[in-house]
């Protein structure tokens, strides 16, 4: 716990002391000032850009000057760890091509920002938010980021996260890394932004960016879109490279957008997926080329079967009450709706654990040791040493005990590894998401993402109850979270997870539910 005169102490209780108004339901059009691209889509902003009305460079200079207005000055919400000093200049470059005929797609010109433990060759750092990687250089690119530039992205910058992607300590704080600091959230900033892409949820919800990448091992990706009343789609796994990304466990980790629409999604996907050299799991048999926007454009569920998870329900009365009118919704849209029970829920816990402590010190290691070349830290074993010498700055509010029980593991070739992953895949797999949705005939699973953002607590840390997001992370499954409305001014997610490679599908099922009840509505920032 920091001193009382402390500096992120004294900020955490400002962010507190000015949280009563934000409980306010918001409304898209009570946002501070009259920003030009306020809540625009993908589309929409591509169209701006077709007819004329702006370009890329305007556009790249509207969102800089927005994240230095309300991230490094007025709510200081900390989303961007870093801005990319080569930006505009891209954006000019970008503009030049579409003038002489070359429009790459529909990303070209748009600005997007990555998470930062998702490596850039540029003058930007990657840093997984931590201060040992403070101005460490990547060589290549990661292979997802790669494609976004191919699509035509300007890098507008990085994101911040919880420090190592939230795999630091029992008792972290969701959205604070040593090299950001804590990132607030824009609906209430005494609430959490939830992690780890927290930076990139609270950066594409106050419009600080066109869309955002996150990466989800376990809920990273879901729960603070959720919490930021976002669309955020964790893919199945294989679908997007993990090369170049700061892993915790190849068995679970992905990247995926993170935007405020359905179709937004949908563009990023088709744009960051395919296979990859570096990832031989995007190259395996059955991992099939997907249109994610395949299934778009339909206003009505007739013939959809989705089960209820009532079992996530429960931890708050509040989130129960705009899930259950979520369901009403589903329904009016000639959805059937049954009734499920998950056999394995919560039977697997801590084999997940076990495997993510494993995977985390092998993937680490290999990480540092071939894509960050210029690192002072070589190892996890440097990286907790490190973090001891420089406790005060790293280790203000909580420690590292999770490295040092990944530290004490043994290779992957362990007979406890071993058994635990099976035990993981087969009770998320055979014996959970493909049973049920077998047995039941089903097409998508829907349940409450999260609880509603809870307090930010520097003592005890996270303190999140409830959620669905570790069966279909566990089982490396497609999971889809859309705006459900708000629970006492705070938003409220809606999941829709299924089998393998139903990435599609459940977009389709979410932009119904996303046109017929019109949840996404922007924070009211000052």
């Amino acid at each position: 716990m920091p001193a009382p005169d402390d500096p992120c102490r004294r900020g955490f209780l400002l962010a507190a002391a000015g949280s009563a108004a934000s409980l306010a339901l918001p409304s898209s059009a009570a946002v501070s000032g009259a920003f030009p691209l306020q809540e625009s889509t993908l589309a929409a902003l591509a169209a701006r850009m077709r007819s004329g009305e702006t370009d890329a460079r305007a556009a790249t200079a509207a969102y800089l000057e927005r994240i230095a207005a309300l991230d490094r000055a007025g709510p200081m919400l900390r989303a961007v760890i870093e801005v990319n000093p080569d930006a505009l200049d891209i954006a000019a470059a970008l503009d030049r091509e579409r003038a002489a005929g070359k429009v790459r797609g529909p990303l070209h010109g748009i600005p997007i920002l990555v998470k930062d433990n998702i490596a850039s060759a540029d003058r930007m750092a990657t840093s997984a938010g931590s201060l040992a990687l403070d101005s460490v250089r990547a060589p290549a690119d990661a292979a997802l980021l790669a494609r976004l530039r191919a699509a035509g992205a300007v890098l507008l910058g990085k994101s911040n996260l919880s420090e190592w992607a939230n795999f630091r300590s029992s008792n972290s704080v969701s959205g604070w890394s040593s090299r950001g600091g804590q990132t607030l959230n824009p609906y209430a900033p005494d609430r959490t932004p939830s992690g780890s892409s927290s930076g990139s949820a609270v950066a594409v919800a106050a419009n600080l960016c066109a869309a955002a990448i996150g990466t989800e091992t376990d809920g990273s990706i879901t729960s603070p879109s959720a919490c930021n009343n976002l669309v955020g789609l964790k893919p199945t796994l294989g679908l997007v490279s993990r090369g170049g990304i700061v892993p915790i466990a190849h068995s679970q980790d992905t990247a995926g957008p993170m935007a405020r629409s359905v179709l937004d999604c949908a563009l990023l996907m088709n744009a960051i997926a395919g296979p990859d050299a570096s990832d031989p799991v995007t190259r395996a048999k059955g991992v099939p080329t997907l249109d994610f926007a395949a299934h778009l454009g339909r206003n009505e569920l007739r013939g959809i079967r989705l089960g209820v998870a009532r079992q996530y329900f429960g931890t708050n009365e509040k989130a129960d009450r705009v899930i259950e009118e979520a369901l009403v919704a589903l329904k009016s849209l000639g959805a059937t709706l049954v009734d499920i029970e998950i056999p394995t829920l919560g039977k697997f816990d801590e084999a997940e654990f076990e495997v993510l402590l494993y995977e985390f010190k092998a993937g680490l290691d290999a990480f540092l040791a071939t894509q960050l070349p210029g690192a002072q830290v070589r190892t996890l074993a440097d990286v907790i040493e490190f973090n001891a010498r420089h406790a005060d700055r790293v280790m203000p509010l909580f420690g590292q005990d999770l490295l040092v029980k990944s530290q004490a593991k043994g290779p992957l070739t362990d007979p406890a590894y071993r058994a635990a992953l099976a035990k993981c895949r087969r009770m998320s797999r055979a014996q959970g998401i493909d049973a049920v949705v077998g047995k039941h005939r089903l097409d998508a699973i829907v349940a409450l993402t999260s609880p509603p953002p809870w307090l930010i607590d520097v003592v005890n840390g996270d303190l999140s109850r409830g959620g669905c997001t570790s069966l279909p992370a566990v089982a490396g499954y497609p999971h889809l979270t859309v705006p459900a409305g708000f629970a006492g001014g705070l938003p409220v997610g809606l999941s829709l997870f299924g089998t393998a490679f139903t990435d599609a599908k459940l977009l389709g099922i979410g932009q119904a539910f996303e046109g017929a009840t019109g949840h996404r509505r922007a924070p009211v920032l000052a």
